[in-house]
């Protein structure tokens, strides 16, 4: 696993967290695979596509750079 994979694990799971939603209803809202969120977030997925990568920052509302970096301290929604 590299280190770009657990970022985007991580970040998957502390967004996930902090809306308090469950893998579930976020693979619900992003049009996924439960599985694929799991594995994702297990960082067992060694590359999610940026089409799944979009569509999970999508269904959490931040931004794709967001969901991709390693610093969360200037996360903000994003605006309609």
């Amino acid at each position: 696993m590299s280190n770009k994979e657990s970022i985007i694990g991580k970040n998957m799971k502390f967004f996930r967290n902090k809306q308090r939603i469950s893998q579930d209803i976020l693979s619900k809202k992003a049009g996924l695979a439960f599985h694929t969120i799991a594995k994702i977030e297990a960082g067992s997925t060694p590359n999610p596509s940026v089409n799944t990568a979009s569509k999970i920052a999508a269904a959490l509302d931040i931004s794709l750079d967001d969901l991709l970096k390693e610093s969360k301290t200037k996360w903000r929604p994003l605006k309609n």
